[in-house]
């Protein structure tokens, strides 16, 4: 399967705001700790509590972060917009639970941190291409040459073709998240 190029500056600063706004989550957190106490809440809400089983762990990981790598995709056709802002929530709640944990949970940052690099450094970029396929998709509809329906099918195809990446690279984070993490974080 040939991949389209990822344009690099797009991927860039959907990376950098998901980053920006796990930072501004934190400190709002910082602000107001009922408001991340709650963002823990909502997330254990969504995607229920953690289990003993680490293959429990793993599909309900695969399939949150599938859907939110799906929303991302199909997000990129309103105006190409859609991706930017589910990026800059996820930050957002990121920076909340990390303060959350931290501060309720007694865990060190460090600890923290452990428990959100081995995973984090394939997630956050897979989420990150989901939206740029969205993207390239929406653009290739706006700016491409021919037919709108060539158009529509030619972005849907290229922005699919990122979409699976993204996918493919969202089940080998949710097995280090799963399998890998807990051990390495000691949680």
């Amino acid at each position: 399967m040939d991949l389209p190029e990822i344009p690099r500056r797009t991927f860039g600063l959907l990376l950098l705001v998901f980053l920006g706004f796990s930072f501004v989550g934190y400190v709002i957190g910082m602000a107001s700790p009922d408001t991340a106490l709650r963002a823990v809440e909502k997330l254990i809400e969504q995607i229920g509590p953690i289990s003993d089983s680490s293959f429990e762990n793993f599909v309900k990981i695969f399939t949150n972060n599938s859907m939110v790598a799906l929303m991302m995709f199909v997000s990129g056709l309103f105006f190409g917009l859609g991706p930017w802002f589910i990026m800059a929530f996820n930050g957002l709640m990121v920076g909340l639970v990390v303060l959350a944990v931290h501060r309720m949970g007694d865990v060190p940052i460090g600890q923290i941190i452990l428990g959100l690099i081995p995973h984090g450094v394939i997630e956050i970029p897979a989420i990150a291409i989901a939206g740029v396929a969205g993207i390239v998709w929406y653009r290739e509809l706006v700016r491409g040459e021919g037919e709108a329906a060539e158009r529509f099918k030619r972005g849907a195809v290229n922005g699919l073709k990122l979409y699976l990446l993204s996918v493919v690279l969202l089940l080998v984070a949710a097995l280090i998240e799963a399998y890998v993490t807990p051990k390495v974080a000691g949680l």
